[in-house]
C-alpha cells in the first residue's frame, strides 16, 4: 500500500506526539517527584534525635522510614542568607548575599535551581516563603503562593514542591501563652547551661516545644496528603529546618545551636538506588545547604552547573564526602558583625573578626522574646555564672569547641595547648576557604552596597580590583588583639586600598588604649574619601578619649544617602551613651523621613533614643 508523503509526515508527527505524551504521563521511573518540607528556626529538637522533651511522633516515625543526618548544617544561622545558599547552590559571602535582608544582585548566570527542573519538565511550586536575600527570580516557579500545590500539575508530570512550616518561627514566642495552656511543663524544660533559669526563659522554652509539636502535626498532615494522592511511592521527601533556633545564642549565632539542623530524607523503594542508606538508618556524613541544589539536580538526572560551589551528596552525581562545613555571620538586622566558622566531625572553629563587639548586641526583633530581657536583667544584677555571663561580653578572636563532648559550645579550647595542632589546622582551613570562595564579606557594607549598584559582587571579587589576600591578612591581624602588631596596623592606616584602611582602623578599635600612638593618623582618617573608614576612625577615636570631632563625623554620616553607612554610624553611637547627644537631631531626623519601621537604620535610631531617654 502506498502512503502519500503528506500522510507519512502526519503519521510521524502523531507518533512523536504520542511518545511525548506517554513520557509526560508515564510514572516517573527515572525522574522522581521531590518534596521539601521545611520548618523554620529549629535545631534537632526531635525525639528521633534523642530529645526526650520533644513531642514529635510524625517525624520520629518518618525517621524510621528514611535516613537521619547527624551532621547537617545551614551555612548561616538565620533564614535569608541561609535560603540564599539553598536556592543557588552558592556560598553567600561569594555572592554578596551574606548580610540579612539585602537584595544585592547576583550574576545573570546564577539561576535559582528550580528553574532547571522546570525547564526539564518538572512542575515547581513554593508554599510560600521565599526570602532568598537577593532579587527574586519568579521564573523558577510554576506557582509560588500560600495556595501553591503540586496538585495543579499536568497528569503524570513530575514535581518539585516546597512547603514551609512557619509555626516554629521565633515570632511564635513573642507573645506568651498562659502557663496553664502550655502542653510542655516549663519546669522540665531542658535549658542549655548558658541560659539562666528565669521564669521567662523556662516559659519560652516550653512554649517553643509546643510550637515544635504543632510543626510535627503539620508535617504529618502533608505526608498524609501525599499518600492520599497516591504519590508516596514516587516521591523523595526531605525534611529539614532552615536554621537553628530560636532562643538567645542560637539563631543568628555560629554555634551548633544556630547552624546544626535536622535533616531526614526518605527515598521510596522504587528509587532505592538513589537512597543514601537503608530506611531507619543514620549517617554522620557532613552535608551543608551548599549541597542541596546540586543534590536535587542529581536526583532528577540533570546536569549540575559548573558554577555551583556545592557538591551532590545524593543521586548518580554524588561525590566523595566533604571534610568540612563552612558557616558565616554578617550583619544581623540592624547590628553589624563578622564571623566565620569551620566544622568537621569533632570540632567547631570560629574566627571573630570584630571581637570588640559583644555577642549580645541589642536586636529589636530578638528582644521581643520575654526570655531575652530576663537574661539581660540577670546579667545587670550580677546573678549569672561565668557561662551565662559570657554572652554579654566581648568575643575572643578565636573559639574552638569539641562538639562531641561539649555540644553546647561552652568550653573554648583555643587557648589550651593540648589543642594547638587542631587549632592551627582549622585556622588554616578557614583562611584557605576565605581565599578560595573569594569572600566579599570583608568589604564594609557601606562600600559593598555602593559597588553593587554597578557590579555584582561576585564579579567584583574576580575583577582584580579586590585584593582579598591582603584584606584578609589585615583582618586577621586586626582581630588578633596582638599588641605587637600595632606598628603594622598603623602602617596600613595609610594603605591605598580603603578596605585595608578600614581593617587597620578595626585593629586600633580592638586594641583600645594600646593603640593610642595611632591617634594622629586616625584623626586624619576622619576626612577619608570612604565613609566606612571615616566612621570606623570615629569609633576608634571615641575609645581613645576624643569626643567632638568623632561625634560630628558620626552625626554627618546619618545624613548620608547610603543606608549602610547610616547603620554603621548608628551602631557606634549606640555604644557611647550620653556622648551621642550632639547627634540626636540627626538621629531624630531619620525617624521623620517616612521610612519603614523595619528599616534597619530606623530600628537602630529608635534604640539610641530609648537609651538616652532612660
Amino acid at each position: 500500500m502506498k502512503i502519500s508523503f503528506q500522510r507519512l509526515i502526519f503519521l510521524m508527527t502523531l507518533a512523536l506526539t504520542t511518545v511525548k505524551a506517554q513520557q509526560q504521563d508515564k510514572p516517573v521511573q527515572d525522574r522522581p517527584n521531590i518534596l521539601w518540607i521545611v520548618s523554620e528556626d529549629n535545631s534537632p529538637f526531635l525525639g528521633a534525635y534523642g530529645d526526650k522533651y520533644a513531642t514529635t511522633p510524625n517525624l520520629d516515625k518518618f525517621a524510621t522510614q528514611g535516613v537521619l543526618y547527624k551532621n547537617a548544617f545551614a551555612t548561616a544561622p538565620v533564614c535569608a542568607p541561609s535560603r540564599s545558599t539553598l536556592i543557588t547552590g552558592m556560598y553567600p559571602p561569594s555572592l554578596g548575599t551574606e548580610h540579612m535582608r539585602s537584595t544585592y544582585p547576583v550574576p545573570d548566570f546564577v539561576k535559582f535551581f528550580p528553574r532547571y527542573l522546570r525547564e526539564a519538565g518538572y512542575y515547581t511550586t513554593n508554599n510560600a516563603k521565599k526570602d532568598y536575600n537577593t532579587i527574586d527570580q519568579t521564573e523558577a516557579w510554576d506557582e509560588s503562593s500560600g495556595k501553591a500545590t503540586y496538585k495543579n500539575r499536568k497528569p503524570g508530570q513530575p514535581f518539585f514542591a516546597v512547603f514551609n512550616l512557619n509555626v516554629s518561627h521565633e515570632s511564635g514566642i513573642h507573645t506568651s501563652v498562659p502557663t496553664e495552656k502550655l502542653k510542655h511543663d516549663p519546669e522540665k524544660a531542658p535549658l542549655p547551661p548558658y541560659h539562666p533559669k528565669t521564669a521567662e526563659m523556662k516559659h519560652d522554652w516550653a512554649q517553643y516545644y509546643d510550637k515544635i509539636e504543632e510543626m510535627d502535626r503539620q508535617f504529618g498532615a502533608l505526608l498524609k496528603e501525599l499518600d492520599e494522592q497516591g504519590l508516596a511511592g514516587n516521591t523523595i521527601v526531605f525534611y529539614y529546618a532552615d536554621n537553628g533556633g530560636i532562643l538567645g545564642r542560637s539563631k543568628r549565632f555560629v554555634y551548633e545551636s544556630g547552624l546544626r539542623v535536622p535533616l531526614i530524607i526518605h527515598v521510596p523503594e522504587k528509587f532505592a538506588a538513589l537512597a543514601p542508606g537503608k530506611p531507619g538508618t543514620q549517617t554522620d556524613r557532613i552535608v551543608t545547604f551548599l549541597d542541596f541544589a546540586p543534590s536535587i539536580l542529581s536526583l532528577a538526572g540533570l546536569e549540575i552547573p559548573a558554577y555551583m560551589q556545592g557538591k551532590a551528596f545524593l543521586g548518580k552525581q554524588q561525590v566523595k564526602e566533604r571534610d568540612y562545613a563552612y558557616g558565616f555571620r554578617g550583619r544581623m538586622d540592624e547590628r553589624t558583625d563578622l564571623s566565620r566558622t569551620v566544622r568537621d566531625k569533632k570540632f567547631r572553629y570560629i574566627r571573630n573578626y570584630l571581637p570588640h563587639k559583644i555577642y549580645a548586641q541589642h536586636l529589636e526583633y530578638l528582644w521581643k522574646a520575654p526570655s531575652m530581657p530576663s537574661w539581660e536583667a540577670e546579667f545587670k544584677a550580677g546573678r549569672l555564672n561565668e557561662d551565662q555571663s559570657r554572652f554579654w561580653q566581648e568575643k575572643p578572636a578565636e573559639e574552638l569547641f569539641d562538639v562531641e563532648n561539649d555540644p553546647h559550645n561552652i568550653h573554648n579550647l583555643a587557648a589550651d595547648p593540648r589543642y594547638k595542632t587542631t587549632l592551627a589546622k582549622l585556622r588554616e582551613v578557614n583562611h584557605n576557604w576565605l581565599i578560595e570562595s573569594k569572600d566579599v564579606g570583608f568589604i564594609p557594607e557601606a562600600l559593598l552596597s555602593k559597588i553593587s549598584e554597578t557590579t555584582p559582587l561576585y564579579d567584583y571579587a574576580k575583577s582584580g580590583r579586590y585584593d582579598l589576600k591582603r584584606v584578609v591578612e589585615t583582618a586577621e591581624i586586626a582581630s588578633s588583639r596582638d599588641k605587637s602588631k600595632l606598628s603594622e596596623i598603623t602602617k596600613r592606616l595609610g594603605d591605598k586600598d580603603p578596605v585595608v584602611r578600614y581593617w587597620a582602623v578595626i585593629g586600633t578599635i580592638v586594641l583600645k588604649n594600646d593603640a593610642a600612638s595611632a591617634k594622629s593618623k586616625l584623626l586624619t582618617l576622619l576626612s577619608d574619601p570612604e565613609i566606612a573608614v571615616r566612621i570606623a576612625a570615629a569609633e576608634s577615636l571615641l575609645a581613645l578619649g576624643e569626643t567632638d570631632k568623632p561625634v560630628q563625623t558620626l552625626s554627618e554620616a546619618l545624613t548620608d544617602k547610603n543606608q549602610m553607612a547610616r547603620v554603621q554610624a548608628l551602631n557606634v553611637l549606640e555604644t557611647i551613651g550620653l556622648k551621642a547627644q550632639p547627634a540626636v537631631a540627626n538621629v531624630k531626623s531619620l525617624l521623620k523621613e517616612n521610612q519603614k519601621d523595619s528599616d534597619y537604620d530606623v530600628r537602630a535610631a529608635k534604640q539610641i533614643l530609648e537609651q538616652l531617654n532612660k
